[in-house]
């Protein structure tokens, strides 16, 4: 089991410094938090080394692959749920990977380098898995926010106001890429993806590039957006314990309007509008039922255009973000 008591309150503080500014140093996280530089650095190791918190990069779809990605929700034959969700997270192309109660039994986000791979994946090699019996996908058109976007609401003004003025605070652009992605950003992509904070002395020792000509490309990726570095720690170990995926039917006319609307609410780390059997997918978290009844029944009912609504519950984290999870940590 997940425990939600496992931070303390200077450790929330500190994931919610980071998500401002993930990158910032530990003198600028610091100096916001009113704590010295060695008790952030301490505190920070500590999370690391407990398997609690990293921070990774975020890639934007275009540096990675040809296409968007997929919801999949997947059915599987009594007994085999567990065993199911296990082989679906071994995917290299599955970014996400949940149990879950709802819609179905098994949800997953994948995303393919290959188009061409895409229909191998979703119609042979996910339906032949052991214990599956009916899978049902929806492509991402849009997506209007994502989880580098979700923040504990922790900081005041003036903190938020320190750490957005670090030194290596970047600002992507509104419109990711701009231009082709070359071999050397794309290495550095791929540190970037591992490690959110990996300086361009680190980086350039690992590339064989010097720390001048690396810290241009990492500007200019964090710049252009093909990266974003977020924090990754589970909601549940910030006392978001409920996360659920809810599919909706919305009429054409209002989709948009109601993914914005979606999109800015406090609960949602990750909101979408797909093309399927439903128009906007919805991930929240929520600290308990009574929030998420107060979600469905008093900021969902009054959006217009809604006509259905599928809910899924998660009940095990198996990956997240290509990152597989023990009962809350990484594994």
């Amino acid at each position: 089991m997940i425990q939600s008591d496992v931070l303390n309150e200077a450790d929330l503080d500190l994931v919610a410094a980071l998500q401002v500014a993930p990158r910032a140093s530990v003198a600028v996280l610091a100096d916001a938090l009113g704590m010295s530089s060695s008790t952030v650095g301490r505190r920070l190791a500590r999370l690391e080394e407990q398997r609690i918190l990293r921070v990774i990069g975020q890639v934007e779809w275009a540096a990675r692959a040809e296409g968007n990605p997929r919801h999949v929700w997947v059915t599987t034959r009594p007994g085999s749920v567990g065993e199911v969700a296990h082989a679906l997270a071994q995917l290299p192309e599955a970014q996400l990977v949940a149990e879950t109660s709802g819609r179905s039994d098994v949800y997953l986000a994948v995303h393919d380098t290959d188009r061409a791979r895409a229909r191998e994946l979703l119609t042979e090699r996910i339906p032949s898995v052991p214990g599956v019996a009916g899978t049902h996908s929806e492509l991402v058109l849009r997506a209007l926010t994502r989880a580098d976007s979700w923040r504990l609401h922790r900081l005041d003004d003036t903190q938020v106001a320190t750490l957005s003025q670090a030194e290596d605070a970047v600002t992507p652009s509104d419109s990711p890429g701009g231009s082709k992605v070359g071999e050397d950003e794309r290495r550095v992509i791929a540190l970037l993806q591992q490690d959110g904070r990996i300086t361009a002395a680190e980086a350039g020792r690992v590339l064989g590039l010097s720390q001048s000509t690396t810290y241009r490309l990492i500007q200019s990726i964090l710049r252009r957006g093909l990266v974003r570095p977020r924090v990754e720690v589970e909601p549940a170990l910030l006392g978001y314990g409920l996360e659920v995926i809810i599919a909706l039917t919305i009429s054409p006319g209002a989709i948009q309007a109601v993914a914005e609307e979606l999109a800015r609410h406090p609960s949602a780390r990750y909101v979408s509008i797909v093309a399927g059997t439903t128009s906007v997918i919805h991930q929240g978290v929520f600290r308990n039922e009574d929030e998420m009844a107060d979600f469905l029944t008093r900021d969902l009912a009054p959006l217009p255009g809604i006509s259905a609504l599928q809910v899924s519950v998660v009940l095990r984290m198996l990956r997240r973000y290509w990152i597989h999870r023990e009962d809350g940590r990484f594994a």
